[in-house]
């Protein structure tokens, strides 16, 4: 098989029958401008499939995640060139193709057969078929499914390129296609992308453009969540956040908005690290929001339903830490060690807020030092704080153990016992963890 590769291709550029998708196209024109023709249903789905195939034709023989030995039958490419991901670039005369670990990963079409508008004259025909003969529906069904996935595959790409601005126009005509009689109504998640690609583009955009961006989102994830989406891990309130905040210049009710959509979103989804940071900067940030303390007394609300909810027990201590209360994180997350025993995470966030509690202390003790009236006095305030730090070491081993093979956990261990080497039994565990993390580095 490996010969085959070696053999020169047949064909010695991109493929497309421009002259003759062209001429089909023209011959449609003018069979629909006949009035007599014009209602022939055959003549209409003619002029859907011949549009379709124009619309189609330059990316026909390609698929995301296609070997790219598939190119060999378009010959060479004008041009190769890198992306600033590291990606090839195939360049061809009408797509230029994007090659990582020799499978196709994106493309973008760079020259077309058909205008812009060229769904719209798809749908028009396509409708027109069927409005004069019914049993069309079996000859233009099939051709409207492809023009479909080329769309959603379109989406897709653009947001492989990325250009969002692409893939969002995309998605858009995917819609427009579910609104063809013979469709029934879109999967929801297409509301979900358009509105999540929106709250993108808004943060990204400009004074002008931001806010109809923001509006668009709000619209389209409100469609997405009363459609049935089901979000999983509570993305869809954190970008609806962005989306309302985003427009607070039009109406400060918005900054509440805001609120609603995080609180919502905590409340189903205590783990998802982005909704908790929103909320607490819009508590920081804005004033007349409220105080942070409200979202513990909102987890606990939670907690006092359904105290074995491991989940719940990790939002909690993730606001404590944001608070820098590093108490109660440590009591969060014990109980979740409970509940969940020999769980990596769990025994690595523990042995963290136990070394960050020291670093707070350490901090402290410095901030105070000049108001400590004796070296003895000193000395024992340090020794509290290094008891702290020595209380982190059981956990971080305990989640070694569980990964043996995770280089961070490594270097905190070895760091903490660094700083711990003048305690009884230290020195050995810092020379264990010293190795342990130059091999998983490689450095010996």
């Amino acid at each position: 098989m490996a010969l085959v590769a070696l053999v020169a291709p047949t064909v010695t550029a991109q493929k497309v029958d421009e002259k003759g998708l062209l001429q089909k196209m023209q011959k449609s024109d003018v069979e629909i401008a006949d009035a007599k023709k014009a209602q022939k249903a055959a003549v209409w789905t003619n002029r859907t499939k011949v549009y379709a195939d124009a619309l189609m034709a330059p990316t026909k023989d390609i698929d995301l995640n296609l070997d790219q030995l598939v190119l060999f039958q378009w010959g060479e490419p004008t041009d190769k060139q890198m992306d600033a991901n590291g990606r090839q670039i195939l360049v061809y005369p009408w797509v230029n193709v994007y090659i990582a670990n020799g499978r196709i990963t994106a493309w973008v079409e760079t020259k077309s057969l058909v205008k812009e508008n060229v769904l719209d004259v798809i749908m028009e025909a396509s409708k027109k078929a069927v409005e004069l003969d019914p049993k069309q529906s079996e000859k233009v069904r099939p051709i409207l499914d492809q023009v479909l996935d080329y769309y959603v595959r379109l989406g897709e790409v653009g947001g492989l390129i990325p250009d969002y601005a692409a893939a969002r126009d995309a998605f858009f005509r995917v819609l427009d296609i579910h609104n063809h009689p013979l469709f029934e109504k879109p999967d929801a998640k297409y509301y979900y992308i358009i509105g999540q690609i929106s709250a993108y583009l808004g943060s990204q955009g400009s004074e002008d453009t931001k806010v109809k961006y923001f509006e668009d989102g709000e619209k389209y994830l409100i469609m997405a969540r009363d459609n049935g989406y089901k979000c999983e891990t509570g993305q869809l309130n954190y970008y609806l956040f962005h989306c309302y905040y985003g427009q607070k210049s039009k109406d400060a009710a918005y900054v509440l908005k805001a609120k609603e959509a995080l609180l919502e979103g905590i409340e189903k989804y205590p783990k998802n690290e982005r909704i908790l940071e929103g909320l607490m900067s819009l508590y920081t940030m804005e004033e007349g929001v409220g105080n942070p303390e409200e979202l513990v007394a909102l987890i606990d609300r939670a907690l006092a339903d359904n105290p074995t909810n491991p989940d719940l027990w990790f939002g909690r201590g993730q606001v404590f830490y944001k608070l820098k209360n590093f108490d109660e994180c440590i009591v969060s997350f014990k109980k979740i060690d409970e509940l969940r025993p020999n769980d990596y995470d769990t025994n690595y966030y523990i042995g963290i807020f136990y070394a960050s509690k020291g670093d707070k202390l350490n901090r402290e003790l410095n901030a105070r030092s000049e108001s400590i009236n004796s070296q003895e006095e000193y000395m024992a305030e340090q020794k509290k704080v290094l008891a702290v730090y020595k209380d982190a070491v059981p956990y971080l081993e305990k989640a070694h153990e569980l990964q043996p093979s995770n280089v961070d956990c490594a270097q905190i261990l070895k760091e903490l016992c660094f700083r711990l080497r003048n305690e009884e039994g230290m020195m050995p565990k810092y020379e264990k963890y010293n190795a342990i993390y130059k091999k998983l580095e490689g450095l010996e």
